[in-house]
């Protein structure tokens, strides 16, 4: 009798153990929350590929690996700029915990949220466009990498004068809906007069305008600047081709550009700045604030010359320029 009880009793506390222990291995067998990264593109997918695979690849290396330790959400707006508010508005429901976005959709990710850490790859001038109030210190959910590409406007013009001779008219297309851009073009437009050269302003506002403003185009105008704009780099290769037609060279502010028959390119590195916002997003999930993250600044810049799109143009570059190219297109 005394045997049975004991084994009852053996029975009954390996039982409760058995019974305390279920919790915690149901624990353990829970998935780990991951983390998860809304990116929002305002361009297209194609035309910001390279930007993502240094960005994914950088993450990759800190050990942020897809399906394993995070998420990716990409959202593409296509240039179109009332998508910009709806892919935010759509991250902040889904509760990402990082937002990272560029150029001219940052300012709808940080009107729609205060909380969530937003990290732009790349804006013009994230200060006068009203992104941050201090490169130093940013403050708020903020930061990223700047362009400051209205510093370049200047090299990019001595450019085209150096391989258009007797250059004396420029036009200039930027999207005037996008701040950051009319900057960008008002300091070619300031920049250019400095030089001696007369300056035609084409304004864009959507897609169906860059037909309109090519067929406005005056038949002194010898030159196109395009401002750096998602909308326009979504159209990059219907406006290079509409500048081909009437033997219009095209300078650039994006490499890639140049690839869909530009002429010239000057600006930084882009995919360098994506691996760059990578490790912004790495110190970020790792617990850094953001407004404490300073705005970096590029540290490598392009030149880059389409010697195929030159040659239908009837231009010869000049040796000069050429050894001082960081690439030449054959």
């Amino acid at each position: 009798m005394q045997f049975d009880q004991l084994k009852r009793r053996e029975f009954i506390t390996l039982l409760g153990g058995a019974a305390a222990a279920w919790p915690l291995a149901v624990r353990a067998q829970q998935p780990r929350k991951l983390t998860t990264i809304g990116f929002l593109g305002a361009s297209t997918s194609s035309a910001w590929g390279h930007y993502v695979t240094a960005f994914e690849r950088r993450l990759r290396e800190l050990g942020w690996i897809e399906a394993q330790t995070v998420v990716m959400e990409y959202r593409w707006a296509d240039g179109r700029t009332e998508r910009y508010s709806e892919i935010a508005a759509e991250f902040v429901r889904l509760k990402v915990d990082i937002v990272v976005t560029a150029g001219s959709a940052v300012l709808a990710a940080k009107q729609a949220t205060s909380t969530i850490p937003i990290v732009f790859a790349f804006a013009v001038d994230p200060v006068r466009s009203g992104f941050v109030t201090n490169l130093a210190r940013p403050a708020g959910n903020i930061t990223g990498l700047s362009i400051q590409s209205t510093d370049l406007v200047g090299k990019r013009l001595e450019f085209l004068r150096e391989i258009i001779p007797g250059l004396r008219r420029v036009a200039v297309m930027a999207n005037v809906g996008y701040a950051a851009s009319v900057l960008e073009m008002n300091e070619a437009e300031v920049t250019a007069r400095k030089l001696g050269l007369e300056v035609d302003k084409l304004e864009i506002r959507r897609t169906e305008d860059i037909v309109v403003a090519a067929e406005a185009l005056k038949e002194e105008v010898q030159a196109l600047y395009v401002c750096t704009d998602a909308l326009l780099n979504a159209n990059v290769r219907h406006i290079n081709s509409l500048a081909l037609a009437v033997r219009l060279p095209t300078i650039h502010g994006i490499r890639e550009n140049v690839d869909a028959e530009g002429l010239l390119s000057y600006g930084p590195n882009y995919p360098d700045l994506c691996r760059r916002a990578a490790e912004l997003v790495d110190k970020i999930l790792r617990g850094m604030k953001p407004g404490d993250i300073p705005v970096e600044q590029p540290t490598k810049f392009e030149l880059v010359v389409n010697l195929k799109t030159a040659k239908a143009l009837g231009l010869t570059v000049p040796e000069t320029l050429l050894v001082r190219a960081d690439e030449v297109i054959e």
